[in-house]
């Protein structure tokens, strides 16, 4: 489509269908980066076109090597929780103490 687009207009597709067609788009960059480097990682890969900006996060908790969804850093003091930190990327928790 993108590449012959007298055949059909861009502006024919609805916003969600353009969104997912960027979405495949970028996911086809990622998937032949990794085939041509012989490699199983990307940064930001997309795992889903629907919910591009979840990411993958190895874990190995509750019998399931890999996690999807949000990372959450959270502090209690005297009773009230307050979010420190929120990421769909895989982040390193040690330097939420220190901060």
């Amino acid at each position: 489509m993108l590449g012959n687009l007298e055949a059909l207009p861009l502006t024919h597709l609805s916003r969600r269908e353009y969104k997912n067609l960027l979405v495949t788009r970028e996911l086809f960059r990622q998937q032949l980066e990794m085939f041509e480097t012989n490699s199983n990682r990307v940064d930001d890969r997309i795992v889903s076109i629907s919910q591009p900006h979840i990411r993958p996060i190895a874990r190995g908790k509750a019998g399931k090597p890999t996690e999807f969804g949000a990372k959450l850093s959270i502090s209690v003091v005297q009773g009230f929780s307050f979010v420190d930190r929120l990421s769909w990327n895989s982040y390193n928790e040690g330097t939420d103490l220190i901060e």
